[in-house]
């Protein structure tokens, strides 16, 4: 590569691929947050319950588990450009219909459900595009990273435009902004990437590959579930799996109880602004120096302890601190989530081609409903012990529970394949290749056997 070449973050941003897809995907993560704040303010201000109110806002992750698993064949059956328009556009317009002022409660959450089981297709369709789009090395890395960076950032934002948006307009003019963002991110996609064939025929054999006449073979939801299988079935892949999903579970503890544990000592609705934006930014600032000052080599090594040790902070509320040492706290959790940077290129490496978009939904559809599970059970368990005990006991059992993990998946490594050297599409060279033995069941579905 040229010295004048752009190095880093620069050079992701140098494929003009990228950059369409950067652009739609802040466009979209803007439009739903608007979305989820208006629509939850609007089904409060109809029906005046507090229950449906919640609901309205954990709809937004309890279908991604149903999205993941049932429909994930998709990502690979068809290809990513279209996939992901046609998520854009059947969002658009479901938020569409919500702004219908005839649209009863009951639809309301239930186009809530269907915008949050198309998205964990989304995602993982645009993960496994990125491969194509960055190649499976440093860049498609630093590429990942950049859209959880624009992730945690749009939250914080999103949540301020928000709420003044519904200051100044109706909640259904709010969420209008979420259809227009949509049709924006369709556009985008469309016109500014370009249209490759589908994963499942990559490979030959494949049982959901395109026949002779162009028509798929198997059912979608045969696929979809097979993949499953296939993927949690293999020791690797499932180990790396619950190192992106059991850290995550345990950590939204505090942010889940930010409110309650924030009355417990007295303070005000700055504070708790403090609280919940406390991860995030240590996330933001962590992920930033690890993708920019860290080599790919030292961002593999960090993968093991990051995962191990990021949730020992939070054992500092066993002695029920105050806003300062729980802001502390708070931000050195968020810092230590920057281990996925390198778990991303070991996943990518053990995730056969085939299985790629599949494998990205099932990941997204797992974090989010893991996320969800563990914000249930620290408010559950806040009902019978206090809120300093609930979020130390999270980290206590977090970090045993990842200390485990984290030996399996040293223990089925490799852990140390990124190289320095890259060409223009990312793609690694290996210094110790793993060696792989292929089988094909008797439906033609690949399986990895690791010697």
């Amino acid at each position: 590569m040229p010295q004048h070449a752009p190095r880093g973050y620069g050079a992701v941003f140098a494929v003009r691929e990228f950059r369409f897809v950067f652009a739609a995907h802040l466009l979209s993560l803007l439009g739903v947050v608007v979305s989820e704040i208006a629509l939850t303010f609007l089904v409060y201000d109809l029906t005046g319950s507090p229950l449906l109110s919640a609901l309205t806002f954990a709809l937004g992750l309890l279908p991604y588990l149903v999205g993941g698993t049932l429909l994930a064949g998709v990502a690979d059956r068809y290809p990513a450009r279209r996939v992901l328009v046609v998520c854009d556009l059947l969002c658009a317009l479901c938020v569409g219909v919500m702004v219908l002022p005839g649209t009863p409660i009951a639809g309301l959450l239930a186009l809530r459900c269907a915008v949050a089981a198309i998205a964990p297709v989304f995602t993982g369709t645009r993960m496994a595009a990125l491969t194509d789009i960055l190649g499976e090395g440093d860049l498609y890395v630093l590429g990942r990273s950049l859209l959880r960076i624009v992730s945690q950032s749009a939250q914080l934002a999103g949540f301020g435009l928000g709420g003044v948006l519904l200051a100044v307009v109706p909640a259904r003019g709010a969420i209008c902004v979420t259809a227009v963002t949509f049709l924006c991110s369709a556009a985008l996609l469309r016109f500014g990437t370009a249209d490759r064939p589908p994963h499942a025929t990559a490979r030959s054999g494949y049982a959901g590959a395109a026949g002779p006449a162009g028509r798929h073979g198997g059912s979608l939801l045969r696929e979809s579930l097979g993949g499953a299988r296939l993927l949690l079935g293999d020791r690797r892949t499932r180990a790396l799996l619950l190192l992106f999903w059991l850290p995550a579970m345990f950590v939204v503890a505090p942010e889940a109880l930010a409110a309650p544990y924030a009355d417990s000592l007295g303070l005000g609705p700055a504070a708790l602004g403090l609280m919940m934006c406390a991860m995030p930014v240590g996330h933001i600032v962590a992920e930033l120096y690890v993708g920019t000052v860290l080599s790919p080599r030292a961002r593999s090594r960090v993968v093991l302890p990051g995962a191990a040790l990021g949730l020992l902070p939070l054992l500092v509320y066993g002695a029920e601190p105050g806003l300062g040492w729980a802001l502390a706290a708070l931000a050195l959790s968020g810092a230590a989530a920057a281990y996925v940077i390198g778990l991303d290129q070991w996943f990518v490496a053990a995730v056969p081609e085939e299985l790629r978009g599949r494998a990205m939904t099932l990941l997204t559809a797992g974090l989010m409903t893991l996320q969800g599970l563990g914000m249930a059970a620290a408010g559950a368990a806040a009902e019978f012990l206090p809120v300093h005990q609930v979020v130390a006991g999270a980290g206590a059992l977090g970090t045993l529970c990842c200390l485990v993990l984290v030996r399996e998946a040293h223990r089925t490594g490799p852990h140390g394949t990124a190289t320095e050297a890259r060409g223009r599409t990312g793609r690694p060279r290996r210094s110790r290749p793993r060696r792989r033995r292929r089988s094909v069941r008797p439906k033609g579905e690949t399986v990895l056997t690791r010697e």
